[in-house]
């Protein structure tokens, strides 16, 4: 059987062949193996957002923060996602948090 990791660059594959949703369909195999797989959950935000399904990328994206829960980028992450997804307050308090977690102030508008 096939490790998360390979599983994963079978993923990679697709998506860079333009196979989004069999990428998709690959991603949550892993999940069924190995569901605190970080990357997998980031790469299913991502594609979930470009495939028009907002709730499930912002949930994978939110799982990312919840696994990563010190890492900057997951804050970033989650903000972009929320951005593209139209959750306009949700992105900006993510990006806030990643700029605590970094050392700097956050800008508010």
């Amino acid at each position: 059987m096939p490790t998360p990791d390979e599983l994963y660059a079978e993923a990679n594959k697709l998506k860079s062949a333009g196979q989004i949703e069999a990428a998709v369909t690959k991603l949550q195999e892993i999940l069924a193996v190995a569901p605190d797989h970080v990357l997998t959950h980031s790469a299913l935000a991502v594609h979930l957002q470009k495939l028009g399904k907002p709730d499930e990328a912002v949930a994978h994206a939110r799982r990312v923060t919840e696994l990563e829960p010190n890492d900057p980028f997951s804050f970033t992450q989650l903000s972009v996602i929320c951005q593209r997804c139209g959750r306009i307050q949700e992105a900006e308090d993510a990006m806030a948090h990643s700029h605590v977690l970094q050392g700097r102030t956050p800008h508010r508008q």
